[in-house]
């Protein structure tokens, strides 16, 4: 196994400036500096998701089983080298083994009322020790929720408007506090409230295609069931009132495959949740156009893209939306973002956990034709928010959707 091949392959990725490759606990395991001047330039400010899914599942895709690399760690500092300049192996095996902080030391902290009061509002958003070095996504492990709710606190708190462009320039603690304190008008802190938020009027405005929408169910419906030999049970629970339908997400075939099995009644009041990178292209930006769907860029305008995808059930439709955010690249769930349980919670409406098994079989991740293979679509019972966090929520319905695939894939999950 040629390790450094596959890190110059790696390398060769815009984002990233150094990574180095480790054998751990059996598998690759990766060690990854970004280039953090041209994530800037890029306005990125999802980091590891943008490294994760354009650079190192990229790269699995690519690759036979033993060449994939398993796991990843993202340091905010260059990696440790050797006194020959060379990468320090044996550093990089203690800091994975360890989980310890790359950047992690005791810093002397701004003593002031501004940097008090973003230190006290990050604290409610992360478990994370807090130093003007800390990185908000990277060492802290804030996500797009995470950031709407900031940039609310700071224009409210401070009078400081801040968008994704400020922020991308502006991760570490050090230089938020930095641009907060140069700008402030004024510094009382306030509460956020996400019903507030999503409850602010927009301009945008939803497109209905009832028509075209159940032309398309019309067509790909029997295209499926011969195909695929697709099988669906539980529709039944959809509730004849809004809800947020949650499936799980193994290939492209997905939301095609809700589309085609929801019944004609609940589609037409039905949205769909979807990135703009994929569903905007030249080639399916037609279809997304007419279909019901609410394209999604995850570093531009957050806040508006969120007050978009809850304008459906504002209006009384439900809300097509696939927990994991991405597909699947090895059968296994990926992690549950929390927004679609936040606005269960927010709205208080139920979420309908939907099954879908076997498109990964049919259309695996880099493959552009769908093989014929069985897949089957399952409607879960529906998850009221009552009593219930965001975070229960979500854990509930990915618990719900773990045991239904289990049943058919045990030592897949």
């Amino acid at each position: 196994m040629d390790l450094h091949n596959i890190e110059e392959k790696l390398s060769s990725h815009i984002f990233i400036k150094e990574v180095a490759l480790i054998v751990h606990n059996g598998s690759l395991f990766a060690v990854v500096h970004p280039d953090f001047n041209a994530l800037k330039e890029a306005r990125i400010i999802n980091i590891e998701e943008e490294i994760r899914w354009y650079a190192i599942e990229l790269y699995n895709m690519q690759v036979q089983e033993p060449l994939k690399i398993k796991g990843y760690k993202i340091l905010t500092v260059p990696l440790p080298k050797t006194a020959l300049g060379g990468v320090d192996l044996v550093a990089l095996r203690e800091l994975i083994s360890s989980d310890k902080k790359s950047d992690f030391a005791i810093e002397d902290e701004p003593d002031d009322k501004v940097y008090a009061t973003l230190k006290e509002y990050l604290s409610t958003l992360t478990k994370g020790k807090i130093t003007p070095s800390s990185h908000l996504e990277l060492t802290l492990g804030l996500d797009s929720l995470d950031y709407v709710e900031l940039f609310v606190f700071i224009e409210e708190s401070f009078g400081v408007k801040i968008d994704e462009a400020i922020f991308s320039s502006v991760m570490k603690m050090g230089d938020l506090y930095l641009f907060v304190k140069q700008n402030a008008k004024y510094a009382n802190s306030s509460a956020v409230v996400w019903e507030d938020i999503l409850h602010q009027k927009i301009d945008e405005k939803l497109v209905y295609s009832p028509i075209i929408i159940s032309l398309y169910k019309t067509v790909l419906y029997p295209l499926f069931r011969l195909y695929f030999r697709l099988e669906v049970s539980g529709v039944e629970n959809i509730p004849t009132y809004p809800c947020i339908i949650a499936p799980s997400h193994q290939s492209m075939l997905d939301g095609f495959l809700i589309e085609s099995v929801l019944p004609y009644k609940i589609l037409k009041k039905s949205f769909f949740l979807a990135y703009k990178q994929v569903f905007g292209t030249t080639l399916l930006a037609p279809v997304s156009k007419h279909g019901q769907t609410i394209l999604i860029d995850a570093n531009i305008n957050l806040k508006h893209t969120m007050q978009y995808c809850a304008l459906p059930l504002r209006e009384g439709n439900n809300l097509v939306i696939f927990p994991e955010g991405a597909r699947t690249r090895d059968r296994k769930l990926l992690e549950f973002r929390p927004f679609f349980a936040m606005l269960s919670k927010t709205f208080g409406i139920p979420v309908v956990p939907v099954v879908i098994d076997g498109s990964y079989e049919a259309l695996q991740a880099g493959k552009i034709f769908p093989r014929p293979r069985k897949i089957r679509v399952a409607f879960l019972k529906p998850i009221a928010p009552d009593g219930l966090s965001s975070d229960e929520i979500t854990q509930k319905v990915r618990e719900m959707i773990e045991i239904e695939l289990g049943k058919s894939h045990p030592k897949a999950l």
